[in-house]
């Protein structure tokens, strides 16, 4: 099972859409406190628009408290990884629990944590005109290059609404 966990996020808007993100992939979110924001914020509603209440997501008091109940296979976005996200193989995972760690925004995962299994801390592929990407487009590029190696599971590869011809029609 795929799961996202933000380490102390701090923008209530990048949690809403990461948590619309994970709605529309079946993935879990998990929160590690202390968070930026109160869970039931208008900014965040407006973020996660309709789609909160279909969120399976938990909050934990602090990292310590995340690892005791979850485990798995953790991999750590930061910038100072040295491997690209793709270089890892998320296929065939249907019974391990994967982990995509994400940092709080103003200064990411703590070095203590990472230093911990340099081996799984990645970076996702940049010029040095940026010092980052925006942390929900982040979530967005692995969730998907997770997927993707997964055949996207059962996710739906046809609008369900509308129907499978609608361009046709």
């Amino acid at each position: 099972m795929n799961n996202i966990v933000l380490y102390q996020p701090e923008i209530p808007q990048n949690t809403g859409n990461i948590m619309r993100t994970c709605v529309a992939t079946d993935t879990k979110l998990h929160l590690i406190k202390p968070l930026g924001f109160v869970i039931d914020d208008a900014h965040l509603k407006r973020s996660g628009v309709n789609y909160i209440d279909k969120l399976e997501y938990e909050i934990y008091e602090d990292f310590e408290d995340f690892k005791s109940k979850n485990p798995g296979v953790y991999y750590y976005f930061t910038r100072y990884g040295h491997k690209p996200h793709t270089s890892f193989d998320y296929s065939n995972k249907e019974n391990e629990n994967l982990y995509f760690i994400f940092g709080k925004e103003s200064t990411g995962i703590p070095k203590e944590i990472l230093q911990d299994d340099l081996e799984h801390c990645m970076r996702i592929p940049m010029t040095d005109k940026v010092r980052a990407l925006n942390v929900s487009n982040s979530v967005a590029i692995v969730i998907y290059e997770a997927l993707r190696q997964q055949d996207y599971n059962d996710l739906l590869k046809e609008e369900p609404h509308k129907g499978a011809n609608f361009l046709e029609e």
